[in-house]
């Protein structure tokens, strides 16, 4: 199975190319997802009226997709006009027919049953099962008897293709990450549970800030994750961290070794030299600042640096006492680097008032540099009670080897930490063992 999600002004595009690859034959549905509430946008000038749904291509390779019943709760306009009776003991019920409908031709037995004549749904001896078990009323001598269909046995509405029941990631929800175009996890988590089974193998080729596989973990699926931003899967690791106690999982692609930080540190201005900064980043595990950081091609990612001003990334945290919230600024250098660059990110820091500075560097720092960074001083945290050094170098190597940042421990979110699980016992295969199994399902 195969779901798209997309907005309506590409969604018509999108489902000729599937058309193409899976044939018109395999297209399954065109879900509308309601991802807001109602706007009004008249008064800025806007003509078009308010757009609130994405789309969600869904697709199958062959007849054979699996397919699972998914139910939502029901309306509540619906219980309060269906489900009008109630127990002594609380529980609500509908009246249901009883009678068999196509009568004798369907197979359906006549018999009397309490004084009325008709053809029936179940056989004499079950219907007087069904009665002494108090599921089979009369309102009024001489009625057609009916079925006690009690609400809390009921599964729910069967799964349609309009969506309005997943609310979109709210601003102060918990599950928020503060990653551009995230995913409500509930949003995954039912296209995740309509068409797999614990153990089979989910794979999201741009994944983002891992909304997917934390779904697909938390459901007992293995995975595969794809991203081209070294952001994202810094995210995406420090996500899992947060959520599962599991760790058995690998990230293939980071540079493990100074030789293929070198590599990507000399690839294209175009294609990586922005990636080497977003990977040096996450090993502070530093926020980008001054553009996108998502590779939307905009921002950084284009080499619009904009107001970041000397600044490639920060560092948030919190003094405990005062509750202030204080930056570290970071700066990363993969080619030749000098002391006045040091001192550059020395004036950077007292311009904008942070705590601290952080240079990382690819090549080892020189003793003028060394000596730069110490001429700013310390900075004092209160709560602590302990000097750190106001601007630090660490090199790529340093960090590599598990050096960072010497910095008060309590830390505000770079992005904010996702809320702990308890998945299902499972383990996550190999990647060849993962993409072994893709192939042998077809």
């Amino acid at each position: 199975s195969l779901y798209l999600h997309c907005d309506p002004t590409a969604s018509h595009y999108l489902k000729i190319i599937l058309d193409a690859i899976f044939g018109p034959e395999n297209f399954q549905n065109e879900i509308i997802w309601k991802r807001t509430g109602a706007h009004n946008d008249t008064k800025q000038g806007i003509t078009h009226m308010g757009r609130i749904h994405d789309v969600i291509l869904f697709y199958s390779k062959t007849e054979k997709t699996k397919r699972n019943s998914i139910y939502s709760g029901y309306d509540a306009t619906y219980v309060s006009k269906s489900y009008r009776h109630v127990d002594p003991d609380g529980r609500k019920y509908r009246l249901d027919n009883l009678t068999g409908p196509g009568g004798a031709a369907k197979g359906n037995p006549q018999y009397e049953f309490l004084g009325v004549t008709r053809f029936w749904r179940y056989s004499r001896e079950r219907m007087q099962e069904l009665y002494e078990q108090g599921r089979i009323i009369q309102t009024k001598p001489g009625r057609v008897p009916a079925y006690k269909r009690y609400l809390d046995e009921m599964p729910g509405v069967s799964l349609q293709d309009v969506w309005d029941d997943i609310s979109p990631i709210g601003a102060q929800a918990a599950e928020r990450l503060g990653y551009p175009t995230q995913k409500p996890l509930s949003l995954l988590e039912r296209i995740i549970s309509a068409s797999s089974k614990p153990g089979d193998v989910v794979l999201d080729p741009f994944c983002g800030c891992g909304t997917t596989i934390s779904a697909a973990q938390t459901l007992g699926r293995c995975w595969i994750g794809i991203d081209i931003t070294y952001i994202a899967v810094s995210l995406i690791r420090n996500r899992l961290k947060d959520m599962f106690a599991d760790d058995s999982y690998k990230v293939i692609g980071l540079p493990e070794d100074m030789h293929s930080a070198r590599q990507l540190a000399t690839l294209s201005e175009h294609d990586g030299r922005y990636q080497f900064q977003f990977w040096a980043l996450s090993l502070v595990q530093a926020k980008p600042i001054g553009g996108d950081s998502t590779g939307s091609g905009k921002g950084i990612k284009a080499g619009k640096k904009g107001a970041d001003r000397g600044i490639d990334g920060v560092i948030p945290f919190i003094e405990t006492i005062t509750g202030q919230r204080r930056q570290i600024l970071v700066q990363v250098k993969s080619g030749h680097v000098k002391s006045g660059d040091v001192r550059d990110l020395r004036g950077v820091i007292e311009r904008e008032k942070a705590a601290m500075g952080v240079f990382i560097t690819l090549e080892t720092p020189t003793a003028e540099m060394k000596t730069e960074a110490a001429t700013a001083g310390v900075y004092h945290s209160d709560h602590w009670n302990r000097d750190y050094p106001r601007l630090q170098i660490l090199t790529i190597d340093e960090l590599l080897h598990g050096v960072n940042v010497d910095m008060p421990p309590v830390r505000g979110a770079t992005f904010k930490q996702a809320p702990r699980v308890v998945t299902p016992t499972s383990s996550q295969m190999g990647f060849a063992a993962l993409t072994a199994a893709a192939a042998d399902e077809g």
